[in-house]
């Protein structure tokens, strides 16, 4: 999708796969058939600049056929490089301006508890993102609020858009800053699907985040911890051998 479109964020996609696989193939409660269920669990991502890995996730759930991503990021199609809710089915907010998904989350998560809602909300962020005031304002209010339906994944790939994640805006002990929020905080494997899912099934009475360590284009070689990779697309060569290393076809 990034090749053909000769967009950027093919790094930050690849940081999320397996947390969007755990997510949708083994932990949501959801129906593509019905996609507007009110009982429905949601997820946002936050994060909207690496759109292309949810839709590519939600045309393998079944929500919209796949030819549909031979449309993304280009002049009239019908995804656009930033999330938006209207294009296609299972998008539940449009995102892209960092540090609001985790307040809409926590709204949502506050809706269906007074409405006694059964849904669960889960919301993917990037670790550069919590550089964001809004991002710790609605920590605060979702712990003092005990909202147990609620979920925060940090994308922790240790890059963001100018450097790396503890030189921009220091945040080594990121687990230790939530759990003194009043989160229950567990550092894991964002690349280990086992160990996601446990933690995303078991019981909780507060909100929840996984500091999921990831590796910014895990998979491809000459990506995998690679700033350049937030801006770049792969020329003809490098999608032939980022496909290669995948283990797909060109």
């Amino acid at each position: 999708m990034t090749h053909y479109s000769h967009s950027s964020h093919v790094g930050s996609c690849l940081s999320i796969a397996e947390i969007l696989y755990t997510l949708y193939f083994r932990t949501l409660r959801i129906d593509p058939l019905s996609p507007l269920n009110e009982d429905r669990d949601r997820f946002i991502l936050s994060k909207g600049h690496g759109s292309a890995a949810l839709y590519a996730t939600l045309a393998e759930k079944g929500f919209f056929p796949k030819e549909y991503l031979d449309r993304f990021y280009i002049d009239a199609g019908m995804l656009p490089g930033h999330l938006d809710k209207d294009a296609v089915p299972g998008v539940e907010v449009s995102s892209g301006s960092l540090g609001h998904g985790l307040s809409i989350g926590l709204g949502m998560a506050i809706a269906n508890r007074q409405s006694g809602n059964p849904g669960r909300i889960f919301v993917v962020l990037g670790d550069g993102e919590c550089n964001e005031g809004s991002v710790w304002e609605a920590i605060m209010l979702a712990a003092t609020l005990k909202l147990a339906n609620l979920t925060a994944i940090v994308d922790f790939n240790k890059l963001q858009s100018f450097g790396r994640t503890n030189e921009v805006i220091d945040q080594h002990n990121m687990s230790t800053r939530w759990r003194d929020f009043g989160w229950d905080a567990h550092d894991v494997d964002g690349h280990d699907p086992d160990a996601m899912e446990r933690l995303f099934n078991a019981p909780q009475d507060r909100p929840k985040v996984l500091i999921a360590h990831t590796v910014k284009g895990k998979g491809v070689s000459f990506m995998e911890d690679r700033l350049e990779w937030h801006y770049k697309s792969p020329n003809d060569d490098q999608y032939r051998q980022a496909l290669e290393e995948l283990g797909g076809d060109a």
